[in-house]
C-alpha cells in the first residue's frame, strides 16, 4: 500500500458516533484510536472492562504523542472521546444487554465496525448451543446490526455505514451447507478449525449482500474488507490449533511478511471514513481496493437460507416489529 496511510487524514465531525466491536486490541484498537484521533466519538465494545480501560489509556497516551508530532488531520484541542461498553459476543443475552444499554444511552449511531472475531480454536459451543466461531464472528454481530440499524436510519446523517471485517479465507470455505451453519452436530474428532473459521468469514460477506438488498433505499450501506495477514493477539490461540494454515501464518510472521496492527487496520479505517465511499455498497475491499468476493457468497439462495436460519436462532432476541424487514425474499 505504499509508504503512507491509505485512509484520508481529514477531521471527522465531532458528533459522529462509531462503535468498534473488539476495539481493545489488534486492528480493532488501531481502528478505534485513529477514528477517535480524527474527531469521532468512539465506543469500544468488548468483554473485559479492564482490558478496554487499559486500551483507552494507551490510546490517549499515543494520541498525545501524535499531537506533539503534529500529525496531519487529527484533532488538536482537548482529548479523544473513547468509551467502553461491555459485550460478550459468545452470549446472545450479553449481546442483547449491550444493545439495550446503547439504546438507553440516547446516543445516535453513524458507523458500526463489526471487527471482533475469533479463530483457530478447538471445538467449543456457546451457552446458546451454537458453534463458537459462528456465533462470535457472525450471529451476535448480525443481532447488533438488526437492532441498531433503525438508530442509524434516524441519525440525521445521509452517510451511515456498517463494516464487516471478513477475510480472504472466505474464498476457501467449503461448499455452503445450511445443515452445517450452526455446527450443532459437530464432534471434536471431526472438527476442522480452518473450515469453520472460513465459513464464519463467508457468512459475513453473505451478510453484506442480504442486508444491502433491504437497505438499498436507505442512508445505511454495508461494506466488507480483508485486513491481510496481521501480527496481532489473534494468534494467541495458535498453540491450541492443528489447522494446516497456522504454520503458514507463523512463517509469514517469522519472516517479517505479516503486517503490524496499524497496517492491517488501514483498509478497515478507509471503508469506515473515506468520503468517496458515501452510498457505496456490496463492495469488498483488500488493500483499500475493490476485489471480487467468492462466487458462493454471491449466491442469493444461500444468502436467504443463511438469513432465515439466523432469524430462527434469534427469534427470542428480535421483536416482530424489527424482524419483518429481514424476512427472506422468495
Amino acid at each position: 500500500m505504499g509508504g503512507g496511510t491509505s485512509f484520508p487524514r481529514e477531521p471527522i465531525d465531532r458528533n459522529k458516533v462509531v462503535i468498534v466491536t473488539g476495539g481493545n486490541t489488534g486492528i480493532g484498537y488501531e481502528t478505534a484510536k485513529w477514528i477517535a484521533m480524527l474527531g469521532a466519538k468512539v465506543i469500544i465494545a468488548c468483554r473485559s472492562d479492564t482490558r478496554a480501560l487499559e486500551a483507552i489509556k494507551r490510546m490517549k497516551e499515543e494520541y498525545a504523542t501524535e499531537k506533539q508530532k503534529g500529525t496531519k488531520g487529527i484533532i488538536q484541542d482537548g482529548d479523544i472521546d473513547v468509551t467502553f461498553m461491555q459485550v460478550d459476543l459468545a452470549s446472545l443475552q450479553s449481546t442483547k444487554n449491550f444493545i439495550e444499554n446503547f439504546k438507553s444511552s440516547g446516543q445516535k449511531l453513524h458507523t458500526l465496525v463489526c471487527n471482533a472475531g475469533l479463530g483457530f480454536l478447538p471445538l467449543e459451543f456457546t451457552e446458546d448451543g451454537n458453534e463458537l466461531l459462528f456465533q462470535t464472528n457472525y450471529l451476535s454481530q448480525f443481532l447488533i446490526c438488526v437492532h441498531l440499524i433503525p438508530l442509524m436510519e434516524n441519525s440525521g446523517s445521509d452517510d451511515c455505514r456498517i463494516i464487516m471485517v471478513s477475510s480472504s479465507v472466505h474464498d476457501f470455505a467449503p461448499q455452503f451447507d445450511i445443515s452445517k451453519v450452526q455446527g450443532k452436530d459437530l464432534k471434536k474428532s471431526s472438527y476442522d478449525e480452518m473450515e469453520y473459521y472460513s465459513y464464519s468469514k463467508l457468512y459475513q460477506v453473505m451478510q453484506m449482500y442480504f442486508m444491502n438488498k433491504r437497505l438499498k433505499d436507505t442512508n445505511v450501506s454495508v461494506l466488507s474488507i480483508h485486513p491481510g495477514i496481521v501480527k496481532t493477539e489473534f494468534q494467541r490461540n495458535f498453540h491450541q490449533s492443528g489447522a494446516c494454515i497456522v504454520p503458514i501464518i507463523k512463517c509469514f510472521i517469522c519472516c517479517g511478511c505479516a503486517r503490524n496492527a496499524f497496517k492491517g487496520a488501514e483498509t478497515e479505517i478507509y471503508a469506515a471514513i473515506a468520503p468517496q465511499l458515501k452510498g457505496i455498497r456490496d463492495v469488498y475491499y483488500v488493500d483499500c481496493k475493490p476485489k471480487t468476493t467468492a462466487s458462493q457468497s454471491r449466491n442469493s439462495e444461500n444468502q436467504e437460507a443463511l438469513l432465515k436460519l439466523s432469524l430462527e436462532l434469534l427469534k427470542d432476541y428480535i421483536p416482530d416489529s424489527l424482524a419483518q424487514r429481514w424476512l427472506p425474499i422468495t
